[in-house]
């Protein structure tokens, strides 16, 4: 066993990615959230929703793209977009499907508002996803996670029919020291150092 020392001002996180072959025969659970498509998504409609469900999990990979970049990918005719929405019309969460690879579906970015956690809207939310990915032409589903997200992210996944194929170890910026975050934002993982 070896540890490998992480630069300050830097993170380091497992990634597990996930996969499956067909889908499952599982009831999909209910839930008063519902999917709401957004047809023609905006590059700062699409940043909001983003950082809304992803800043307590540290996700700002989309946050740092340039607009031409990022509209490419949302507006691709084989990437699908939903926002999920309450009772209300209020966005809490999202779902973002790429079909761009021929024969398969990447669940790319899943998640709900932390508010929502605990509750079984995870389980709809990603049963959901999952049988929208199995289209026809559709082979493979597959997902990646990391050690930084939701703690009950890795054996939701499993639980749904995903199967782990293979693990990385990324390295990055702590994007609350590169000023996308606050740097009270995700207590649970720490800021260590400074950047530079």
């Amino acid at each position: 066993m070896s540890y490998e020392p992480v630069q300050d001002g830097e993170l380091a996180a497992v990634v597990t990615y996930l996969q499956m072959f067909e889908p499952p025969a599982d009831p999909r659970p209910s839930s008063p959230l519902s999917l709401k498509r957004i047809e023609n998504p905006d590059v700062q409609h699409y940043r909001r929703l983003f950082r809304l469900v992803g800043e307590p999990w540290l996700w700002f990979s989309r946050l740092i793209m340039d607009d031409a970049a990022l509209e490419a990918i949302i507006r691709h005719p084989q990437v699908e977009l939903f926002a999920v929405v309450d009772e209300s019309g209020a966005d809490v969460g999202m779902l973002e499907l790429d079909f761009r690879e021929p024969g398969e579906c990447e669940l790319a970015f899943v998640g709900l508002v932390c508010e929502l956690s605990g509750k079984g809207h995870g389980r709809w939310l990603l049963a959901d996803a999952v049988r929208r990915a199995w289209r026809d032409g559709v082979k493979r589903v597959h997902v990646h996670t990391c050690s930084l997200d939701h703690p009950a992210a890795l054996a939701a996944y499993r639980r749904a029919g995903f199967t782990p194929y293979r693990r990385a170890i990324e390295r990055f910026p702590d994007p609350r020291l590169l000023g996308i975050f606050p740097l009270t934002s995700a207590p649970q993982i720490p800021v260590v150092g400074t950047l530079g």
